[in-house]
């Protein structure tokens, strides 16, 4: 299997801690592609990554809209 390349191009928020392992928000650059939003759990003492999800401006635009129509 072929390593996969990443680049952290902008920490952006921390949004949860589990002993070593952080939950964030970057703007992750994957395979030398443009930098997209990046949701994603990181344990950077190990360098090990969890699984995550990659967002498009477009698309975290979207879910910006429907976080703030919540009502919580």
């Amino acid at each position: 299997m072929a390593a996969i390349k990443y680049d952290v191009v902008e920490k952006i928020a921390v949004l949860s801690q589990k002993g070593e392992w952080t939950k964030e928000l970057n703007m992750v650059s994957w395979n030398d592609r443009p930098a997209k939003f990046d949701i994603r759990d990181w344990n950077h003492q190990e360098g090990k990554i969890g699984k995550g999800v990659t967002l498009t401006e477009s698309e975290i635009n979207e879910l910006k809209d429907a976080i703030e129509k919540l009502e919580i």
